[in-house]
């Protein structure tokens, strides 16, 4: 072990986080890439945010491209969830707890969007609900409308856990801003993760600040990204005496 100064030290000859970085940091200007496609999609196809049996039928008229939206609204969260894993190690050496505590919440919030059946703009148990809709006689399908508005009603509910994955951006942020990572990077969190909690909350109430936090969001997963290489660049792939040395731990 190398000391550089007091309460910063370096193992020597051990291998980096250097790769983690780089994968995390190309992942989150992935996952905003990938958002953005569906989006994109909703936006040539928008499916209805009200009525069970409109829905199914939309569905059933427009399969290719409501299955291809859903899947891009739930599969880059993995990316997400990589991203916090990354600013965990990175951050650790500044603030142990805030560090924990923010990728906990905001690393385990994306994580649970993947086992959540909804995207807020859909969801894939709406296309096997389609299916059996189209295939039903007419006394049938009453039945399968009941089921997907009860999908679409959940699809309008606020989520407690999108609250929670803003909090991981502010606490995380707040790291941020004492070093290891560019600073307006971490206040911009700052700014988003106060914004998501309050336009998360409010969804339905004051949409115009949930474009808002949406569009924060992204600009940060992309800064974060392009820090997150950045800092990949500048860590060796094993460490020595010529090291970064890492910052002094607190809390």
């Amino acid at each position: 072990m190398t000391v550089n100064a007091p309460g910063m030290r370096t193992e020597t000859g051990t291998p980096t986080w250097r790769s983690l970085y780089f994968v995390a940091g190309i992942g989150s200007i992935v996952f905003v890439l990938l958002l953005i496609s569906a989006l994109v999609i909703d936006f040539i196809a928008p499916p209805p945010v009200d009525g069970g049996a409109e829905t199914l039928e939309f569905i059933a008229a427009n399969k290719v491209p409501y299955v291809l939206e859903q899947v891009l609204w739930i599969l880059p969260n993995v990316l997400a969830v990589l991203v916090f894993v990354a600013l965990f190690i990175a951050l650790f050496p500044v603030n142990k707890s805030l560090a924990l505590i923010g990728a906990i919440l905001g690393g385990l919030s994306w994580a649970m969007f993947l086992a959540i059946p909804v995207t807020s703009r859909g969801s894939l148990t709406l296309v096997y609900l389609s299916d059996q809709y189209m295939a039903a006689t007419a006394a049938e399908r009453e039945r399968f409308a009941i089921a997907a508005e009860a999908i679409v009603a959940e699809n309008n509910t606020p989520a407690i856990v999108a609250v929670l994955s803003a909090a991981g951006i502010l606490l995380i942020s707040i790291v941020m801003t004492r070093g290891v990572m560019p600073r307006a990077i971490g206040w911009l969190g700052v700014a988003t993760g106060a914004l998501g909690m309050l336009s998360e909350a409010l969804r339905y109430a004051a949409p115009f600040f949930y474009w808002g936090y949406g569009i924060l969001l992204w600009v940060w997963f992309i800064a974060v990204g392009v820090a997150l290489i950045m800092l990949g660049r500048r860590t060796p792939r094993v460490s020595g005496p010529g090291a970064l040395p890492l910052h002094p731990t607190t809390g």
